[in-house]
């Protein structure tokens, strides 16, 4: 017999399953109700349920309740910092079976490259990982990336098995003004699905950008923007990662009347995060206990995921769907007993059998070495009498910024006002760009930190209350091939290499959680107060998401979409 052949014959109970749950009751998403019996699996295929079964391998579920493996609908694994092959092993025992992941932060460092390297890696892991080919690369013209996509370069690869569509379009201006780059791409992508991406949208703009074909969107902030973009047609993406933090924000509108229009992603979110709290399991659990109805948590997590992107074979415990299923011992508390992700259990046996692949853009930090000096020329002034200072204001937990106007005078770092300097310097070797600004919101005393994971061009970003910190930090992360570095008096304190890309370890997720707990703790040693500081950091760089931002060009207007003239350089040895 063939697979589909075999798979009716367990089915019918006429031949031996290869495993069977049994003693467990699955929770149906279609009508909230337990069931009881069996759950009969044959090559990676749920074939029965819900009757008396028998197969080589017989697993003892009793007492367990079964769902669905969740699915994160949009995220970008390179900002979990490990490879695709760790990141599977960090997150699939915690019930995440599918991931639908945009490679764009390493397709801005090493273009077709690096969606390659993300397609390879996804024939091997254990969970079903999908890749959105990355429509802004770079996301903007005011940034400076290490490559440039255009529908040219991504059509080739449309039509590859593990690609579904087009990845977050970020340009919502263009898609607005019918810029001629962003319509190539859609016209290439019609009837495909298109992922979107428009923080702070509404009205005739968001008309004109959802009549574009986007149909998914995971910006919303608050529940009456969600509730905008669902009553327009659009699915919404409920976010919760390691700094964009909106679950509790849209908890209210999650329903069992609107869950099937709803899912669940985690966009960024690094190992101390999923370690301390967990990920697609967290969100759940947070969701039940500020009341959201659990089927509708589960839906969210599961079917209505699966359904939004067109994976019509999964989010269900039902013959024909593939077995990805996770076994809980409680709902509400949704820690994950044991995963199966297409009929495999997820146990270190597993994680062991895949083949490795090679990591692709090693060397991609040249950067030029910095002074302290350079870093002050390339910070503006203000003052009374002239053009107040813009400062880019930080909200803890959001990747929207605010446009603070300072309008005392501004020479330097200033920690009694809470004014701590920013640069962004060229990585790729293109330009050698240095742009400095001010930012509000970090608390920092002392010293500096600095990244070369900076949304979505990762050039070096570096905030400090010290210019010769600033440096010292930035040319750590040029030695080390990209990471996080902390300095203070002069030298570095803390650092985790990133070599891949700049993004991403070559350590196991465990090895980068304990970097990162000693990260943390450095910055909190120069009293910054952020939860999550290096990643806020990153977002200070993304020129899309309002309202003020930085790039290597400078300061960027996010609302005109417009670069700002820079102010005249500070004085030396200010």
């Amino acid at each position: 017999m063939d697979e589909l052949e075999r798979r009716i014959a367990v089915a019918a109970g006429e031949s031996p399953a290869d495993t069977v749950l049994r003693g467990g009751r699955v929770f149906d998403l279609i009508t909230g109700e337990m069931t009881g019996g069996d759950v009969a699996i044959a090559d990676g295929v749920i074939a029965g349920v819900g009757a008396p079964y028998q197969g080589a391998e017989v697993i003892d579920v009793a007492g367990a309740v079964l769902v669905p493996g969740f699915i994160d609908t949009h995220l970008h694994i390179e900002s979990s910092m490990v490879t695709p092959h760790e990141f599977d092993r960090c997150v699939t025992p915690r019930g995440v079976t599918t991931a639908i992941c945009d490679p764009h932060e390493i397709a801005n460092v090493a273009g077709l490259d690096g969606i390659r390297y993300f397609l390879e890696a996804s024939a091997q892991t254990v969970m079903d990982i999908r890749v959105q080919l990355s429509s802004c690369v770079p996301s903007t013209e005011m940034e400076t990336s290490g490559a440039r996509l255009d529908a040219a370069d991504l059509a080739p690869l449309k039509d590859h098995d593990r690609v579904i569509g087009l990845a977050e379009f970020m340009n919502y201006p263009g898609v607005i003004h019918r810029d001629p780059a962003a319509m190539d791409k859609l016209r290439a992508f019609a009837g495909r699905h298109i992922d979107g991406h428009a923080p702070l949208l509404s009205g005739t703009g968001l008309n004109a950008y959802i009549a574009a074909g986007i149909r998914t969107e995971h910006e919303a902030t608050t529940a009456e923007e969600a509730l905008e973009k669902l009553r327009k047609g659009m699915r919404v993406l409920i976010r919760e990662g390691s700094v964009s933090k909106d679950l509790h924000a849209l908890a209210p509108i999650l329903t069992e009347r609107t869950s099937p229009y709803i899912a669940l992603c985690t966009d960024d979110r690094n190992p101390l995060d999923i370690a301390e709290h967990g990920h697609l399991d967290y969100m759940i659990r947070t969701l039940i206990a500020l009341g959201v109805p659990v089927l509708a948590a589960y839906r969210a997590a599961s079917l209505s995921a699966a359904e939004a992107f067109g994976l019509r074979d999964r989010g269900l415990i039902a013959p024909g769907r593939r077995a990805d299923i996770v076994v809980l011992d409680d709902l509400e508390d949704c820690r994950a007993r044991m995963v199966l992700a297409a009929g495999r259990v997820a146990d270190a046996a597993a994680f062991a059998a895949r083949p490795g692949i090679a990591p692709v853009a090693r060397d991609s930090v040249r950067a030029p070495r910095v002074g302290a000096e350079d870093i002050i020329a390339a910070t503006p002034s203000g003052g009374p009498g002239g053009t107040p200072m813009p400062v880019i204001g930080i909200e803890p937990g959001k990747i929207i910024t605010h446009w603070l106007a300072e309008t005392t005078p501004v020479t330097g770092p200033d920690p009694a006002r809470d004014l701590a300097r920013i640069a962004v310097i060229e990585r790729h070797g293109r330009n050698g760009n240095i742009a400095g600004g001010y930012v509000r919101g970090f608390g920092m005393a002392r010293g500096a930190i600095a990244s070369t994971v900076a949304h979505d061009h990762h050039n070096i970003v570096v905030v400090g209350a010290d210019a010769a910190d600033m440096a010292a930090a930035a040319n750590r992360l040029g030695e080390i091939e990209g990471g996080f570095a902390v300095a203070a008096g002069g030298h570095v304190t803390s650092e985790l290499a990133l070599p891949v890309a700049g993004l991403m370890s070559l350590e196991p997720f465990e090895t980068v959680e304990a970097r990162l707990r000693e990260l943390r703790a450095a910055a909190r040693d120069l009293g910054v107060t952020l939860d999550e500081p290096f990643l806020q950091l990153a977002f200070l760089a993304l020129p899309v998401i309002p309202h003020l931002k930085i790039t290597d060009r400078g300061l960027v207007d996010v609302d005109a979409f417009a670069l700002l003239a820079t102010a005249p350089p500070a004085p030396p040895g200010a």
